[in-house]
């Protein structure tokens, strides 16, 4: 059997950190199963008369918090050629992201496994794509309108805002009745009205119960979720805020929410993502480069990267 081959387009791997980094938990199982390993940034690839290239960096990685890698020889690369793409660049989700995603597609058009489907993520914006599965999710309107937003506090008393193309807690706002920083949260967010925003019902269970984060392989999930809990004076469920966490198995709920997606997931090529779920709602839908592997996996027996590869190479035949 030949030697699989295998691309990661991610941030800089100098930059991320290891304990927690879901892309190298990938990369170190690809490495545990024999594959080629090449990297890259969104700097390293383009189009030329169709054909899509990587200046790909061959890569050794460790599990070790303070030499996690170890670069190897530069080649330019045929993307086609590749077995395997994972496509694990955290947003902002702009028009650099979208312009990668076509040269992605290229890619897959010439054979390579794009892991997300580069069309499924423009389609699927994380947070906008709550309205396909308007009964998984807490009332939500996506506008520009200020004076809607308003009147959507109102209704609701209590808000979470959020940019449409951030992550990580990254300029989300609690607000509500009777704030007087209300209008200048919904100015910032929506940059005076010129862009699009989400705004969602608080939902108060956050506080005690956590943002849980379910992963999805094939639209099928993982069976323990990670909550994380705000740290205190804080609203975020992130774990870069500072929120502490812990695993749980699926709820009946949890599962039906799944039961709902995973059909659209599959059908969108939307291979490995994560939703957000508080409460018995679904906030987000990340198809990006959803995280939360090294945590579920130190913190339980569950298997994430092992049964996520079984799929990859099930796909490749």
């Amino acid at each position: 059997m030949s030697q699989k081959s295998l691309a990661v387009i991610m941030d800089p791997i100098e930059s991320i950190k290891p304990k927690k980094d879901s892309s190298l938990a990938m990369l170190l199982e690809a490495q545990q199963r024999g594959w080629k390993i090449q990297y890259g940034t969104l700097d390293d690839i383009w189009l030329r008369d169709g054909e899509p290239f990587g200046r790909l960096t061959q890569l050794q990685v460790a599990d070790d918090p303070t030499a996690w890698f170890d670069r190897g020889d530069v080649t330019v690369t045929r993307l086609g050629d590749m077995d395997v793409i994972l496509m694990r660049k955290d947003p902002p989700f702009d028009m650099q992201y979208v312009a990668a995603t076509y040269i992605l597609e290229r890619a897959e058009d010439q054979g390579a496994l794009v892991v997300n489907k580069p069309r499924g993520l423009r389609d699927a914006n994380e947070k906008a794509i709550l309205s396909w599965f308007p009964n998984c999710a807490p009332p939500t309107l996506i506008s520009r309108s200020l004076d809607d937003m308003r009147a959507f506090v109102a209704e609701h008393q209590q808000v979470v805002v959020k940019p449409l193309d951030l992550m990580g807690g990254q300029s989300v706002f609690v607000t509500n009745v009777g704030d007087g920083n209300q209008n200048v949260i919904l100015e910032t967010v929506t940059h005076q009205g010129a862009r699009y925003a989400m705004i969602q019902k608080y939902l108060p269970e956050i506080a005690d119960s956590g943002d849980k984060r379910i992963l999805l392989i094939d639209g099928r999930p993982i069976p323990m979720a990670l909550a994380r809990i705000p740290s205190p004076g804080d609203h975020r469920g992130n774990m870069g805020t500072g929120a502490r966490t812990e695993v749980r198995p699926l709820n009946d709920r949890d599962m039906w929410i799944c039961e709902q997606i995973g059909p659209a997931l599959r059908e969108m090529g939307l291979f490995f993502t994560g939703i957000d779920v508080i409460g018995d709602f679904m906030t987000e839908l990340n198809v990006t480069s959803p995280t939360g592997i090294r945590e579920l996996e130190r913190a339980s027996d569950v298997r994430i990267t092992e049964p996520l590869f079984d799929a990859i190479s099930s796909k490749l035949g």
